[in-house]
């Protein structure tokens, strides 16, 4: 398949190297990997999923099923999961094996972080965002209280293991959320990259071959930037893009938009604040809006209170003092970062957005 030249990604680390790799049997490796004692911190629809496949290793290793969910990420409802970790007999010489979306993946690196100072991790990532996003990137994220993403590290795993098979059970929402959040790197990356994303991207859906393809594209536009900056301090941080806006969108509706397409949202936003700004010419902005106005369907985002919009912008973790850290655009593959005074012309920009522009 062209584009794709092995069924293998090395990322190079400063705390440890790690690699991705695509496999076709996600059990058969399974079995291969966990040995006594190891532990598998997995989502509960998985488990159920496979109930009968995972009798076998049950024998030998233990299983913690976890529902899926934000509460579970807080730091809170950790304490029960590590003390079933510690209580399970494991040791600084086995690994944790994380199966599921992003919530396992930050449940499982932030206790393979922090216990016995470190120990191994393994992840199989079930949903697209943790397949063409969030595997990869080291970061390790767990809420506190009511606040988002406040704790957390960089503490990569030893290896990951995709299975594209997985998608077959996660309904199209999900895999349209997934396509969502990779859309952000392909533009950051190139024209070549943005052309084949927007003829390729929906056909993926029913095409997983095709969908190995876009996902392995999505990684290694990651790895040159985590490569180049893993700690997000300098490069990394253009990856916000679409998201500050995004993020914002996702709590004021009470997360009933799925992250990726409150991110399509987002970029669509940063996009006409880029025109706004004269940094993107209209006509690469309609192009790109007319192109995510196919993830929307379903969605409004009309009926946001503007103010506590600002006040959502107000309080993300990039902005620097007064000034809002945004991730703007001058042309597809030529994204930036800008701090901008939430001031009367930024206020105008957005209120002419979500008077005009807003589905």
């Amino acid at each position: 398949m062209e584009g794709i030249q092995s069924n293998k990604i090395r990322i190079n680390s400063l705390i440890n190297d790690y690699e991705v790799l695509f496999v076709k049997n996600f059990l058969k490796i399974l079995t291969e990997i966990s040995n006594d004692r190891d532990i598998i911190i997995i989502d509960k629809k998985i488990f159920n999923l496979y109930y009968d496949d995972f009798i076998p290793l049950r024998k030998k290793i233990n299983f913690i099923i976890l529902d899926a969910n934000e509460n579970q990420k807080s730091f809170g409802e950790l304490s029960d999961v590590i003390e079933e970790v510690i209580n399970s007999g494991l040791q600084k010489s086995n690994k944790l094996i994380g199966i599921g979306g992003g919530i396992i993946q930050d449940v499982t690196s932030f206790i393979s972080s922090i216990l016995f100072r470190g120990i191994e991790w393994i992840f199989i990532p079930t949903s697209l965002l943790a397949m063409g996003d969030s595997c990869i990137g080291s970061k390790t994220s767990i809420n506190f209280k009511s606040l988002k993403n406040q704790l957390g590290g960089f503490y990569p795993p030893s290896n990951i293991y995709i299975d594209t098979s997985f998608l077959k059970s996660l309904p199209v929402e999900d895999i349209k959320s997934g396509l969502g959040e990779m859309c952000h790197y392909f533009i950051i990356s190139s024209r070549d990259d943005f052309d084949f994303f927007k003829k390729n991207s929906f056909s993926s859906i029913a095409d997983f071959k095709l969908m190995k393809e876009i996902i392995y594209k999505s990684l290694n536009i990651k790895k040159k930037y985590i490569e180049l900056d893993e700690f997000d301090k300098n490069e990394r941080q253009v990856f916000n893009y679409g998201h500050t806006f995004g993020h914002a969108i996702e709590g004021l509706k009470n997360y009933s938009i799925p992250h990726g397409i409150a991110v399509t949202f987002g970029m669509d936003i940063a996009n006409f604040i880029s025109f706004k700004y004269n940094l993107l010419d209209e006509k690469t902005f309609i192009e790109i809006r007319e192109f995510l106005k196919q993830f929307w369907k379903g969605y409004t985002i009309k009926n946001i209170h503007r103010d506590k919009y600002m006040f959502a912008l107000s309080k993300d973790k990039k902005n620097k003092g007064n000034q809002l850290g945004l991730i703007l655009v001058n042309k597809i593959g030529d994204v930036f970062k800008k701090f901008t005074y939430p001031d009367e012309q930024f206020e105008s920009a957005l209120n002419e957005y979500f008077d005009n522009y807003a589905y």
